[in-house]
């Protein structure tokens, strides 16, 4: 029998089962050119090449991306399957016994699949697609939260929360009758754990921390964070929205509860997140929201629900924003984290240090343990004013607090400056930020 090409079974319409476990399962090697970021070392130059936005100019400047803890770029191998589902897979899922449904059920649940696989999950049911890592700790606050925490109980966050994993608790603690407990952290922008053990009691129903700070790029100790929880039997959310694409970020191995992260920060499309939960902690918990595809029968009279994770996937799900985030794990393996995190560890350190040696200049979160963020402010300079001058410089970076009020309020200051960095970042982009900084102390300091 001929072997099969999957690019012209799509244009013939012949050959499903190829389709199904090929092409729509997002393994598109066969179907398209192979990244150049596939089976080689990790060359920054080559990897720049998959990323079609990088070669724009702004300003007629060369555009410098540096505000990746916002969002990523995306790389064509994303771009290309976002487009194949819209022009060859396009259906509703999960419904349909035709042939487009069927093989897009097929390419949705195995993007599932490979959520599971990268975080090491012990079954893909305990993967829930949602819109992103604000919607993942929201449905834990509706469901889990208010199925479990009563009058007088608490919840422990930490002082450097981003606002997503703030506000959400609040409102539980208001609707419950509960309290929030914070963490705080030291000069450094490091978690204070004695005080961390202080807060921990048979009132804390739950323990929920970011990974990885969004504004000071601290790591956190979350392994040490989740064993001083569970000693005292008290579940833990990991927020890593920003820890995913950094780090090797094992669940099993973490042990965590719940761990939730966003599709775009991950170089894959907007509007797809992921909540990641224990098997056994999800089917207790009950529906987020209630709608078409979640349930097995509904009477006037009464509903049953399907088994998690599908009870928490109401409606249509974002289909294309699921296979183009296992495009987009498909790339970041096939570059390798292993070889991604020295690189972007030589960017923050060498950004580090450029930045202080600029005296007008103060960073802001100086942990040992740091991810791809660097956050400064500038003598008597508004961060948005440094943002729009460099802006001029076709230098991207973002301004302002970073939707992390408590973190400014403790450091005294209104604003940042933040410049956060991705594997396809290099030391001369940082040069060009630190020239552009001279040239707006230049500006400034020419003004009367």
């Amino acid at each position: 029998m001929a072997r099969c090409d999957p690019a012209r079974a799509i244009e013939k319409k012949q050959c499903s089962g190829c389709l199904i476990m090929g092409l729509l399962t997002n393994d598109f090697r066969t179907a398209e050119k192979e990244s150049k970021a596939g089976d080689r070392k990790f060359d920054v130059d080559l990897i720049r090449e998959d990323f079609p936005i990088l070669r724009q100019m702004v300003h007629g400047k060369p555009l410098v991306y540096l505000d990746n803890a916002a969002t990523t770029q995306k790389p064509q191998r994303v771009i290309d399957a976002i487009n194949r589902y819209y022009s060859a897979q396009n259906s509703n899922i999960h419904r349909g016994v035709y042939y487009l449904s069927e093989i897009a059920t097929e390419a949705y649940e195995t993007s599932r699949k490979a959520v599971s696989q990268f975080i090491n999950t012990k079954s893909p049911n305990e993967i829930v697609f949602v819109r992103g890592a604000t919607e993942a700790i929201n449905l834990v606050a509706s469901s889990f939260g208010k199925a479990n925490v009563q009058p007088g109980d608490e919840i422990i966050i930490s002082h450097m929360e981003h606002h997503s994993n703030i506000v959400p608790w609040q409102i539980l603690c208001e609707e419950r009758g509960a309290t929030l407990r914070i963490i705080p952290i030291n000069d450094r922008g490091e978690l204070i754990l004695e005080e961390y053990k202080k807060l921990l009691s048979e009132k804390t129903k739950l323990v929920s921390v970011v990974y990885v700070s969004n504004s000071l790029g601290t790591i956190n100790p979350v392994k040490k964070i989740i064993e001083l929880a569970h000693q005292c039997n008290i579940p833990v959310l990991l927020d890593a929205a920003q820890a995913v694409q950094h780090l090797q970020v094992d669940v099993q191995e973490l042990d965590c509860d719940f761990l939730v992260f966003s599709g775009h920060k991950i170089y894959g499309p907007t509007g797809i997140g992921i909540l990641y939960a224990k098997e056994e902690i999800l089917q207790e918990m009950p529906p987020y929201q209630g709608g078409g595809d979640m349930i097995n029968s509904v009477t006037f009279e009464n509903t049953t629900f399907k088994k998690a994770p599908h009870k928490f996937e109401a409606g249509t799900p974002n289909i294309a924003g699921a296979i183009g985030l296992s495009a987009a794990l498909d790339y970041l393996q096939n570059v390798g984290l292993e070889n991604i995190i020295p690189h972007e560890t030589d960017l923050v350190n060498y950004a580090s240090q450029a930045l202080s040696s600029i005296r007008e200049l103060k960073l802001i979160g100086t942990a040992k343990n740091k991810a791809s963020v660097v956050s400064f402010v500038i003598d008597e300079i508004h961060p948005h004013d440094i943002g729009t001058i460099l802006d001029r410089e076709g230098i991207a970076i973002r301004t302002g607090h970073h939707c992390t009020q408590p973190v400014m309020q403790r450091f005294g200051v209104p604003a940042t400056s933040r410049a956060s960095f991705a594997l396809y970042n290099t030391r001369d982009e940082i040069d060009a930020l630190v020239s552009g900084i001279h040239k707006v102390i230049k500006v400034f300091s020419t003004r009367p």
